[in-house]
């Protein structure tokens, strides 16, 4: 499955740089974009991404830039490895640049403030609806894919010669790619189980055991498909890798941000001085306000989703949010599917 390419990966974080390590492990010729140029001159000079992915070096046939005008130039395949609230900035940057012909693949998980959009509607809205996108999703701790460790993820798109091209292009012994079609569930997927992993670390927190988190986690998966299907997403994506694989391994691995914030919130700190601690982004707080106003718009209700809200944005117990949850009424298993 050899397929030489050239790849530019848009956003030097932790996820960023791994993709950009599988390309280079598999000798494309990739650039790594930073959008600060002094931080792209110290992954130059010490050849290790020490904010996002200490302990790793970066080869030498991977490129390093802060131009982004260089790195729309360089690649035919361009990597948007941006947080989904800084995605807009960055695509209104390069939407006068030349991108014909190439294909984009996001790797961003959330769902934007205000207009509750997912990252490949905002990029349709700027770059164009004829762009060419593909969704890369599941579950892929960077750390793990920096250090050549087995994991599987799914490239959706509806183009099927985009998703067999990103395929060829990022699929290796150690990195297996499904493709499929279902971006709107494979985006819900990615975005809903990070405020799904701060309602698994509340718990932690709380010092609950393994009945409580796995109940917690078996509902939390009804709620994503609950709203996957009303989004009109195919209900079988959030049994595969970008839903229940993803989910397990965020609310899992001692590389969870989202559910680490959750089990600082379980022992009682408060969300400001959560992240100000922290120097990645925890996409699942900025989701869960995000999801509560979709939720309002298409006239769903997500317990779980609400009472992590609730936690995060008005400051509710989250001893008094797991209560609630279980008093609510009861009813049928799957009466609300």
């Amino acid at each position: 499955m050899a397929a030489k390419a050239r790849v530019s990966v848009l956003g030097d974080g932790g996820w960023g740089t791994a993709l950009a390590l599988v390309c280079a492990r598999k000798n494309q010729d990739v650039l790594l974009w930073s959008a600060f140029p002094e931080y792209a001159e110290k992954l130059k000079e010490k050849r290790e991404n020490y904010k996002f992915l200490a302990g790793v070096p970066l080869p030498p046939n991977l490129q390093i830039s802060s131009n982004l005008q260089e790195a729309l130039e360089f690649g035919e395949i361009i990597v948007l490895a941006i947080p989904t609230q800084f995605l807009r900035n960055v695509l209104h940057k390069i939407k006068d640049l030349p991108t014909a012909g190439k294909i984009f693949v996001s790797v961003s998980k959330g769902i934007e403030k205000k207009t509750c959009l997912r990252p490949s509607e905002i990029i349709k809205s700027i770059l164009g609806e004829k762009t060419s996108l593909v969704i890369l999703s599941g579950p892929s701790h960077a750390e793990e894919v920096a250090r050549n460790i087995p994991t599987l993820v799914v490239a959706a798109s509806t183009s099927e010669p985009s998703a067999a091209r990103v395929q060829q292009v990022f699929m290796d012994t150690n990195f297996r790619v499904y493709v499929q079609n279902d971006i709107v569930g494979v985006e819900l997927g990615g975005a809903l189980k990070n405020v799904i992993a701060i309602a698994a670390g509340v718990s932690d927190g709380l010092k609950f055991g393994t009945n409580t988190k796995s109940g917690l986690l078996s509902r939390g998966l009804l709620e994503m498909t609950r709203l996957g299907i009303k989004m009109g997403a195919n209900p079988n994506t959030f049994f595969g890798l970008s839903g229940l694989g993803d989910l397990m391994t965020t609310c899992f691995s001692e590389h969870g941000r989202n559910l680490k914030v959750g089990q600082e919130l379980g022992s009682g700190k408060k969300i400001k001085d959560i992240l100000a601690g922290m120097e990645m982004v925890a996409e699942g707080v900025d989701t869960a306000s995000s999801l509560q106003e979709l939720c309002r718009k298409v006239g769903i209700e997500l317990p779980i989703i609400s009472e992590v809200y609730k936690i995060l944005f008005e400051d509710k117990e989250p001893r008094q949010a797991v209560l609630d949850l279980l008093h609510r009424d009861a009813h049928e298993e799957w009466k609300q599917y």
